[in-house]
């Protein structure tokens, strides 16, 4: 099941905004089939107009994307980090962000990567001076602490489908339930006029053997296992009869806490 199918992404959205000004990095989140379901919030030119905007570069962060997990150094030497949120043990999507630097950058460095990358390194370097800059300690809280609450929040929304739904299934089911017990009672009040006109099927046979004398003794013998046939189906509905009395009973009951709980 994807994120957005039970729950309002826009909740999402607010509170990753807000995180991402108190934070000062990027972030956004992926749902399960990979499609975003938040806006990309503080995401920096160095990362999306420079890194990522040329092929190689491109196909390095990519490499970061699909294959780091956690908090941890990209390739052009910036804090990301890549938050699975699991429910149960199942995966639902994942928060994805960071672009900050963990220390005041070696410039050489990110001019060699410039070079590397076919960046030109002025202009990388100028996009660099705006990365904010925060400690290790604190990119790696903040970026678990969005995890967290993002997993809460999400699980509470999923628990809350499941029983939402569950309750509609069990509505479902007692209105099914009701539906056919009346069509049992139905053929329930067939049954008794099959068993009446078995009984006088065998009264009639039995009448018509006694005037037949010895010749209407094979018949005498039909005419009693008509009679028990009559009283075996009897019987039976009786016992319908009764079982679906107990049944409607408890259907009664559960529809009455059914109200009671709307």
């Amino acid at each position: 099941m994807l994120i957005r199918e039970f729950m309002d992404t826009n909740k999402l959205n607010r509170l990753m905004k807000e995180w991402s000004v108190v934070s000062g990095m990027a972030t956004i989140m992926l749902d399960g089939d990979g499609q975003y379901i938040s806006d990309e919030v503080g995401f920096t030119d160095f990362c999306m107009k420079y890194t990522r905007g040329v092929p190689e570069g491109k196909r390095r962060c990519e490499k970061c994307d699909n294959e780091c997990k956690g908090v941890y150094y990209c390739h052009a030497g910036l804090m990301d980090f890549s938050i699975d949120i699991e429910i149960d043990g199942v995966k639902f999507g994942k928060i994805i962000g960071g672009q900050v630097l963990p220390n005041t950058p070696d410039e050489d460095k990110f001019r060699k990567v410039a070079g590397e990358l076919g960046i030109k390194p002025d202009e990388y370097i100028r996009a660099l001076r705006k990365i904010p800059v925060k400690s290790e300690e604190t990119i790696k809280a903040s970026a678990y602490l969005l995890g967290e609450v993002i997993r809460m929040i999400v699980t509470s929304e999923y628990h809350s489908y499941l029983s939402e739904h569950a309750q509609e299934s069990t509505d479902e089911d007692i209105d099914a339930t009701i539906q056919l017990i009346t069509d049992i009672e139905k053929e329930s009040k067939s049954l008794d006029k099959i068993e009446s006109k078995q009984k006088i099927l065998a009264l009639n046979a039995a009448i018509e053997a006694a005037r037949a004398g010895d010749a209407g003794r094979g018949f005498s013998i039909v005419a009693k296992e008509v009679e028990n046939l009559a009283q075996l189906s009897g019987d039976i509905n009786k016992r319908i009869k009764e079982t679906l009395k107990e049944i409607s009973v408890s259907i009664k009951k559960l529809e009455e806490d059914r109200k009671q709980a709307y």
